[in-house]
């Protein structure tokens, strides 16, 4: 009805192409517009001035011989006041980005190799979106952003690569659990040296203390007791021990059977046998 009575409406963030009798004549703001059709007036279409992405999926090859798809972002837009340029210079804008971006990641790529790829992606959308800018702003439109979203290198290549990144892992928890067992049996051999130590501390003490025991009996019964020598004190405290001795093997639940010889000859045996051993042990200085 609008057109019938020579008005049109042109929406927000759109721009109208007015053409008389098939020629440029005027780019329509957002609004109401009396449009006289009788005279030859007619809109030749609408053209967005929002913000349009276009996803881009190129393959290409890097320096090391490995094929990845780059997938480029571009976000552009059309600009107002070049809106005819932007509507009667190019058919296929969006073929056209494409094409760019192809010229500049099959140009870029191919220098770096495959680590220097994912690392330097950043300086790879900046070079797309310099040329893509400098090409498009002569048909009318703008370049917004470029982004590279993903960097897909082939099947086979993502599979080797996680099995490398998987065997070094494996071999650095190999290193620190072997450091670890290492520094465990360091541990453990500090601790027992050290259990040794005071071991053998103690034992020294026992024997120092029974050697003082008995060096102060054996005085104390020669001085209470005339007549007696040191001999016959030693024999009657080894008397002694031995009769101890037989009482705890008697009373032990958990000893073996033990078969010594008894009686008071053996126990004189015993005496000497412990004399002479320490006689032959600590012979006299000459």
């Amino acid at each position: 009805m609008g057109q019938a009575l020579g008005c049109v409406q042109v929406d927000q963030s759109t721009v109208a192409i007015r053409e008389t009798f098939g020629k440029f004549d005027d780019v329509l703001e957002p609004g109401c517009h009396c449009l006289p059709w009788c005279l030859g007036s007619q809109i030749a279409g609408h053209l967005s001035l929002r913000v349009q992405q276009l996803d881009v999926r190129c393959e290409t090859k890097t320096k090391d011989n490995v094929f990845v798809t780059v997938v480029a972002s571009i976000q552009y837009r059309a600009l107002a006041e070049k809106a005819s340029d932007a509507f009667y210079k190019l058919s296929n804008t969006r073929g056209q980005i494409q094409s760019y971006v192809f010229d500049v990641i099959r140009a870029s790529v191919p220098k770096l190799d495959l680590d220097s790829t994912f690392e330097q992606k950043n300086d790879i959308a900046k070079a797309v979106e310099e040329e893509l800018e400098k090409a498009m702003s002569h048909y009318g439109f703008e370049i917004v952003q470029t982004l590279i979203v993903d960097i897909e290198p082939d099947e086979h290549v993502k599979r080797a690569m996680n099995e490398i990144n998987a065997a070094a892992r494996m071999r650095l928890a190999a290193t620190e659990k072997a450091e670890a067992e290492k520094i465990l049996q360091i541990k453990r051999a500090e601790g027992e040296a050290e259990s040794k130590y005071l071991s053998g501390l103690g034992i020294a003490r026992q024997r120092q203390a029974i050697v003082d025991g008995l060096r102060d009996s054996v005085l104390a019964f020669s001085e209470n007791v005339p007549g007696t020598s040191s001999k016959d004190v030693m024999d009657m405290v080894l008397v002694t021990q031995y009769f101890d001795t037989m009482k705890e093997i008697g009373a032990s639940s958990k000893s073996n059977s033990v078969f010594i010889p008894h009686g008071p000859g053996a126990v004189r045996d015993i005496a000497s046998q412990i004399r002479d051993g320490l006689l032959q042990a600590n012979p006299p200085q000459v």
